[in-house]
């Protein structure tokens, strides 16, 4: 259903993302059925972005599968984040499956989970560092090769002076998705944007294109900042094209009406789905996925090529 990035690399996948909701107070997702295991899980997940919608569904229907009790928390401030996981340690949960954005911060909170004996998978941000932090697996897609297929993908169009825009001061996948375009693309110029505050992002995309002309594409991390990018374009009367990680409903029709070149989509539902079902195969029978390494659920591209067949699915994946 989609085209891939490298020849071989990753299966085709039916699953497809979404992108973008605010934050939430811990929740339980009652099972239908208990299997006595209570899985927390723990997210840098922010207001505004419903991305995490669709991580959470993938977790809460793993739960209802499963029998397990979840319970769900988040906080975009790292510690705060370090603090939740150290929460569930303290309630003697039997597994904990967190983000590992900010892997340095964190560090303390899963080690404290690990010495304990709660066994811990990573998720969506850490693939590079979830080993050394002690987690046993990882689910979600390689940033770095992300980045570099971008690279590639605008290198092969002639594209000179993209600007790569990081929305979460600190996040190493973010960080490594621009280093990626920036290794194919030497012109990569990166733009720090407060990803919390849509307008501030508009003003500062606006402002950046306004005063130089010579930025030719723009690639976004996050399905709303694309959003707020297309306002910037036209506020700024830009002639640069745009690319986006992640998508939305909205999203998803921005790349059909040729106002979003492609999208790189990572299966958030599935990261969600696959690290609560992992915790309870390791838990119920000493399961590990991965074989010793990261189990990617992306990248692929979503562009005008495939996206009728795609955009139907933009509005699944949250329940």
């Amino acid at each position: 259903m989609r085209s891939r990035i490298t020849a071989g690399a990753f299966a085709a996948v039916l699953l497809l993302a979404g992108c973008s909701s605010g934050g939430r107070e811990e929740t339980d997702s009652a099972p239908k059925q208990s299997s006595g295991y209570t899985i927390a899980f723990v997210t840098h997940e922010k207001p505004g972005d419903t991305f995490w919608d669709k991580v959470r569904a993938g977790a809460e229907q793993a739960a209802t599968d499963t029998g397990v009790d979840l319970k769900y928390s988040n906080d975009p401030d790292a510690g705060k984040q370090a603090t939740l996981i150290q929460q569930a340690v303290d309630a003697k949960v039997q597994g904990i499956a967190t983000t590992l954005v900010t892997p340095d911060a964190l560090a303390g909170s899963v080690k404290a989970a690990t010495g304990a004996g709660i066994p811990v998978v990573g998720l969506n941000a850490g693939i590079d560092q979830y080993k050394a932090l002690g987690a046993l697996m990882y689910f979600g897609s390689d940033e770095t090769l992300a980045g570099e297929s971008i690279g590639e993908r605008l290198a092969a169009a002639g594209v000179k002076h993209p600007i790569c825009v990081i929305h979460q001061e600190g996040s190493v996948s973010l960080e490594a998705r621009c280093a990626g375009v920036k290794s194919k693309v030497a012109g990569t110029e990166n733009l720090q944007v407060n990803g919390a505050d849509d307008a501030a992002v508009t003003t500062a995309l606006q402002a950046k294109l306004a005063q130089d002309k010579s930025i030719d594409y723009i690639v976004t991390l996050g399905a709303p900042v694309a959003l707020d990018a297309i306002q910037a374009m036209t506020q700024a009367a830009s002639s640069a094209k745009l690319a986006t990680f992640d998508l939305n409903k909205e999203t998803a029709q921005a790349v059909k009406d040729g106002k979003i070149q492609f999208a790189v989509d990572q299966q958030p539902y599935a990261q969600g789905y696959m690290a609560v079902t992992s915790l309870y195969l390791y838990l119920k029978n000493g399961n590990d996925l991965g074989g010793g390494g990261p189990v990617l659920t992306g990248p692929s591209f979503v562009d005008a090529a495939n996206i009728d067949k795609i955009l139907p699915f933009t509005e699944k994946n949250t329940r």
